[in-house]
């Protein structure tokens, strides 16, 4: 969209402007009543994140922007995200890798691959749209919010079904965090696989904290570092999403099997930044550079800050584009879709922290 690849003349900014500070201003909103949960409740049990679409949607369902909010909007949806994603890039090292070892982090990779394997047929056999589905898949196997949110851009996910995933899943992973001690008392888990547990099953890193608090702090470590290293798969994820999406798009371009070669349109190689779009390389390099030490030590909770305020300024803008009707009309959908899929997942963590002998 114009105004991405480019430095914004005075002309973009302003043109940009009412829907940026429309977005500034729900997201603000949402970090106040996230504060307002932490006073009365001593935790926000929806971070900012999620209430940020969820007011955003509030907005949208009793007042429609006209035209001149849209392009603040958009950009704040697509280019904000993407940059917000880079910056995630910053919070993961080599050394995290080193540190989980080689059977662990081959096991992490390969439970995730079949979990969203797995998520993605289930959310097919529902009947749910093929993004949609892919984003619950990537969400539930991943990381949650910050997942659906990095890959919904590779795939050409629209808001509608973004905010589903979101919201969905972020009701879920409150659930999860206050039944997982639950389950791991009934099943006699140690520090160290309950927080294996925790860390390969649990959406976002501080609620993986909150879940293994109550075992201890060895199990608060463990669920930590496999958590870190499940996130790292976002990399690779998205990388290989963008290459398939563009297979597809060369595939549907070609037209069918037994046309001719007259009639079949010419096709030319994709250029690099459509097989790997930028942010996903920008995501790479700050983890190449920070595993080498060329990133600041000062300079990453700041960095970790701005993802974080990107990221729910983008929701805000979601929400502000999101119509509720089409988000109830697949809510038993995608709940059956995401409550399957954790399930499907746990099951696949259990075996994996079994055959690892983690004790």
């Amino acid at each position: 969209m114009p105004g991405t690849r480019h430095l914004p003349n005075v002309g973009t900014i302003f043109r940009l402007a009412p829907g940026v500070v429309l977005c500034v201003a729900v997201t603000a909103v949402a970090f106040a009543l996230a504060q307002l949960e932490q006073v009365l409740f001593g935790r926000a049990w929806l971070e900012a994140l999620v209430l940020a679409i969820v007011v955003g949607a509030g907005v949208r369902t009793v007042w429609t922007p006209d035209a001149r909010w849209f392009p603040g909007i958009s950009f704040s949806a697509k280019f904000l995200l993407e940059l917000a994603v880079v910056l995630l890039g910053a919070s993961i090292s080599a050394a995290t890798i080193v540190a989980a070892g080689p059977w662990l982090l081959i096991g992490i990779a390969c439970t995730v691959a079949i979990a969203i394997l797995g998520s993605l047929a289930i959310g097919r056999l529902l009947g749910l749209p093929p993004r949609m589905a892919l984003l619950i898949a990537c969400g539930n196997s991943i990381c949650g919010n910050s997942a659906i949110a990095a890959v919904a851009p590779v795939i050409g996910a629209d808001g509608d079904d973004v905010a589903a995933s979101i919201g969905f899943t972020a009701v879920l992973g409150v659930v999860v965090v206050l039944g997982l001690p639950l389950l791991g008392v009934a099943l006699h888990m140690g520090a160290l696989p309950y927080g294996a547990l925790a860390g390969l099953t649990v959406y976002a890193v501080p609620q993986v904290i909150a879940a293994a608090v109550p075992v201890g702090p060895l199990a608060v470590q463990m669920g930590t570092l496999v958590k870190l290293v499940r996130v790292l798969m976002l990399g690779p994820v998205c990388v290989v999403l963008s290459l398939v999406s563009c297979r597809l798009r060369e595939e549907a371009d070609a037209g069918p099997p037994h046309a001719t070669a007259v009639a079949r349109p010419a096709r030319r190689r994709p250029p690099l930044h459509q097989l790997l779009p930028w942010f996903i390389l920008g995501f790479v390099l700050l983890v190449a550079l920070r595993s080498f030490g060329l990133v600041p030590h000062a300079t990453l909770a700041p960095m970790g800050t701005v993802a974080t305020l990107l990221t729910v300024v983008s929701m805000a803008a979601l929400g502000l584009g999101v119509d509720v009707r089409t988000v109830a009309q697949a809510g038993g959908r995608v709940t059956a879709a995401v409550v399957l899929s954790l399930i499907v997942l746990g099951g696949i963590s259990l075996t994996l922290i079994h055959l690892l002998h983690i004790v």
